[in-house]
């Protein structure tokens, strides 16, 4: 397995499509995977496409979407998530997709003061933005990248919206790339939608723009938006470098005891914080306080960018009084998912370009110990 670093070069903006097509024309083997999983999420009556074009002085391709009654389908937060967990997808892109379409939809939601699930998505191109979605994750799921993102457009002006005018960066957009690098070339109109935010949140786990890693140089993408823009082609490029060796980003510890919660009720609150959006792990510590009292040490790492929504939810969840916060590097191995033996796996590359599989253990399902344990076993070999 070779890992990848992609860096992505918002030159015109960032769009849900505008990604798809410049993945695909990165990585054109990766065509097939995108569009079955898209395909397996339309209705019968609509298509995704993907053609060839020009924005400037720079060609690249388009992804689109070949509509024709799909205006009185359901276009709900909840409506989406159903059928992406329905369909039969690639390994790795539901659970891609779903992550998301919740960055998405969580900012709608706490925009317009809704719940999550009662969320439409008219403003944002409702069923393109299912599409996107899913090919957006089809991709995330199918290379073992990490990735970065040059200073976004700031861009200018108003959007028209379902609720009306709105300055752009549109709302949603900068709620979910909060803590990212924004540049004013001085281009007017919207440069970044907020699917587009949200698939860029999802790749670089919400740690802010970034500079692309070294590595040699295996392919470049273009991919075109459906504006004009006035002195700069309207393109995302992309730039695919195979790499070695663990990546760098920003976290944030978040650590305090409990001493007043019952045993459940810390599994419940673990179960609900490890739900929330930029939360990246929970560890539970059982220990002595005060008066040699048991407690709970709680450990929890999240964006940084999510760090006052993660608190939040801490001091709603618990019954903590206090949390302290301190952000700090973490390392990670390139890693990507794949099936071995019929079983879910994920791979690691380690210094020296060394391969390690360990089995998702959730999805073993053998009876006993003994035959989960073979299973594992012939899978990692």
């Amino acid at each position: 397995m070779t890992p990848f670093h992609v860096h992505l070069d918002p030159v015109g903006g960032v769009a849900g499509d505008m990604f798809v097509a410049a993945m695909l024309s990165a990585r054109p083997e990766l065509t097939e995977r995108v569009m079955a999983d898209v395909h397996a999420v339309l209705p019968p009556d609509a298509a995704a496409m993907l053609t060839e074009g020009s924005s400037g002085a720079l060609s690249g391709y388009r992804f689109g979407l070949e509509r024709t009654s799909l205006a009185d389908r359901p276009v709900s937060y909840g409506a989406f998530r159903t059928m992406i967990g329905d369909a039969r997808l690639a390994q790795g892109t539901r659970l891609a997709a779903l992550d998301i379409m919740e960055r998405l939809g969580w900012a709608e939601a706490a925009i317009h003061r809704v719940p999550l699930d009662d969320v439409h998505f008219h403003e944002i191109a409702d069923w393109d933005t299912l599409m996107d979605v899913v090919a957006a994750g089809s991709i995330s799921a199918a290379l073992a990248a990490t990735w970065s993102i040059a200073a976004l457009p700031l861009g200018g002006g108003l959007v028209r919206t379902a609720h009306g005018l709105l300055p752009v960066p549109a709302p949603a957009t900068t709620m979910i790339l909060t803590g990212y690098d924004w540049r004013d070339d001085g281009v007017p109109g919207e440069r970044v939608t907020p699917t587009g935010a949200a698939i860029v949140a999802h790749l670089t786990a919400g740690a802010g723009s970034g500079a692309r890693r070294g590595g040699r140089l295996a392919a470049m993408g273009t991919g075109l938006g459906t504006r004009e823009l006035e002195g700069v082609p309207n393109v995302l490029r992309v730039t695919v470098f195979e790499t070695d060796g663990p990546r760098s980003e920003r976290t944030e510890m978040m650590t305090f005891e409990v001493d007043d919660m019952t045993g459940e009720e810390i599994a419940t609150a673990a179960d609900l914080l490890r739900k929330v959006q930029g939360v990246r792990d929970i560890v539970l510590v059982p220990a002595f306080g005060k008066k040699g009292r048991p407690v709970t040490r709680v450990e929890l790492q999240a964006d940084p960018a999510a760090g006052d929504r993660v608190r939040d939810a801490v001091f709603s969840q618990t019954s903590t009084l206090g949390v302290r916060r301190q952000e700090m590097r973490r390392d990670i191995l390139p890693r990507a998912k794949g099936l071995e033996k019929g079983q879910s796996v994920k791979h690691a590359v380690r210094p020296g370009g060394v391969v390690t599989t360990k089995v998702e253990q959730d999805e073993l399902t053998a009876e006993t110990l003994q035959a989960r344990r073979r299973a594992a076993h012939e899978a990692e070999q």
